[in-house]
C-alpha cells in the first residue's frame, strides 16, 4: 500500500511495539483506502481486512440512529417525555447536591426526552469527577446497575429489571442540565426495544443493518466467525499488553441477556463505513433511504452548551460539542470507542475516516489519527 500521512502515522505505532496491529480506512467522495497492518496480538495472525472488532461505544450513534429511524416512523418524538413508554422512569427525584445523600433530593422540574437520552442528559451517566464514595456510585455498585462503567457485554440482567432498578435511583442531575457520559445510551436500547415492538438486535438488523448490507455486524459473534475476532488488549504503564477479554472464551462470544445500545455492538471496517457513508450522504445508502436527511442535519448539529459539557473535558475537548448520539469536532461528526477504535464523517473534505484497533488505555492513538487525517486533507 502506497505511502501516506495517516498509514506512516500509524505503522509507526505498531512498530514500537504500542499496538499489535490496526485496520483502518479513509474514503474520500465514497472511494475507500483500506489498511491492514501488523497481527491481531503479539505474535499472533496477521489482521484481515474483514476482522471483527469490539467497537463498545462507537454502539452510540447506531443506536442514536435507530431512535430517529422511529421518529420518522411516528413511534417517538424527539422532545415527548419518555413515561409513555419507560413507566419507570416517571415522576423522577433528583439528588440535591451530586455527592450528597440518596433521600436528600428534590422533584425534577420536567421527564426526561427522547433528546435528553441522546445527548447525554437525562440526569443519570458517567460523571469522572464524582468521588468513589458518593453514595449515588454505592447504591449502583449495590444493585449491579449497568451503564456507568466499561463495558459488560455477559451482564446477566435483562432488560425490564434493569431498568427498574435504573428506576429506583434518584437523578444526580435535573433533566437536561448536564452532559452526564453513556447511560442515556443504554436507555435508548430499552426505549427502541419497546418502541419498536421488538427486540433491539432484530430493528438493528431490519433497518439498519441489512439495508446497508452490515453483515458482520451485531451483539455477539457466531461460533463460525469467532476465529475471526481478535483478543482484547490493555496497554500497562510499563508499556506491556495485558489481555482483558479473549476470543473461544470471549463476553461477546453468546448473545447477550442485555443488548446494551451504548456499548455492546461488533462490527468490521467495512460495515462500519457503510454506516458512517450512509451519514455523510446525509442519511442514504445508493437509493435506499435509511433515515431522512432532516433528521440527520439534527443529529449533527450541536446540542449542548459549554456549561453542560462542565467536568467532562477528558471525552469533550474545548472545541468539541455533541449533537444527537455523536460528537460535533467543527463540521466532523463521530465518535470513539473505548477498545481503540474511532470514526468521523466530514462534509467538508467529503471524507470518513475510521481507525480500529483492540487496545484500550491509549487514547493517545486516536488523537495521532486525527492529527495525520487533517494534515493529509489539509483541514
Amino acid at each position: 500500500m502506497a505511502s501516506s500521512p495517516v498509514r506512516d502515522a500509524m505503522s509507526a505505532w505498531v512498530e514500537r511495539g504500542d499496538l499489535p496491529g490496526l485496520v483502518m480506512l479513509v474514503a474520500q467522495n465514497g472511494e475507500p483506502r483500506v489498511d491492514v497492518i501488523g497481527e491481531v496480538a503479539p505474535g499472533g495472525a496477521l489482521m484481515q481486512r474483514d476482522t471483527l472488532f469490539r467497537i463498545t461505544s462507537m454502539t452510540k450513534p447506531i443506536a442514536a440512529v435507530a431512535a430517529l429511524i422511529l421518529v420518522d416512523d411516528g413511534r417517538l418524538t424527539l422532545d415527548e417525555p419518555i413515561d409513555r413508554l419507560l413507566p419507570e422512569l416517571a415522576a423522577r427525584r433528583v439528588l440535591r447536591r451530586i455527592d450528597g445523600p440518596l433521600d436528600d433530593t428534590v422533584p425534577a422540574e420536567r421527564p426526561i426526552s427522547l433528546r435528553d437520552l441522546l445527548t447525554f442528559r437525562p440526569g443519570l451517566g458517567i460523571d469522572l469527577e464524582l468521588p468513589q464514595d458518593a453514595p449515588i456510585l454505592r447504591e449502583i455498585a449495590e444493585q449491579d446497575i449497568l451503564g456507568f462503567g466499561p463495558p459488560r457485554p455477559a451482564y446477566a440482567v435483562p432488560p425490564d429489571e434493569w431498568l427498574r432498578r435504573l428506576g429506583t435511583l434518584p437523578l444526580m442531575a435535573q433533566p437536561g442540565r448536564r452532559w452526564l457520559y453513556n447511560t442515556g445510551s443504554c436507555i435508548l436500547g430499552v426505549l427502541i426495544e419497546r418502541a419498536a415492538d421488538q427486540p433491539l438486535e432484530d430493528f438493528m438488523h431490519e433497518r439498519i443493518f441489512e439495508p446497508l448490507g452490515m453483515r458482520d455486524t451485531g451483539f455477539s459473534v457466531p461460533p463460525d466467525s469467532l476465529h475471526r475476532l481478535p483478543p482484547a488488549l490493555m496497554s500497562s504503564p510499563d508499556g506491556s499488553l495485558e489481555q482483558i477479554d479473549g476470543v473461544a472464551e470471549s463476553a461477546w462470544a453468546a448473545p447477550p441477556t442485555f443488548p446494551d445500545a451504548a456499548a455492546g455492538l461488533i462490527s468490521t471496517i467495512d460495515d462500519y463505513f457503510a454506516f458512517g457513508q450512509m451519514l455523510l450522504d446525509g442519511g442514504k445508502h445508493g437509493t435506499i433511504r435509511i433515515v431522512p436527511e432532516r433528521l440527520v442535519a439534527e443529529m449533527r448539529t450541536n446540542q449542548i452548551t459549554a456549561e453542560q459539557k462542565r467536568g467532562s473535558e477528558f471525552l469533550l475537548g474545548p472545541d468539541d460539542g455533541w449533537g444527537l448520539g455523536v460528537r460535533i469536532t467543527g463540521m466532523r461528526f463521530g465518535w470513539d470507542g473505548g477498545y481503540g477504535t474511532t470514526w468521523g464523517s466530514d462534509p467538508r473534505t467529503a471524507t470518513v475516516a475510521i481507525l480500529l484497533t483492540q487496545c484500550t488505555g491509549r487514547f493517545d492513538i486516536p488523537t495521532d489519527f486525527w492529527t495525520a487525517i487533517a494534515r493529509e486533507h489539509r483541514v
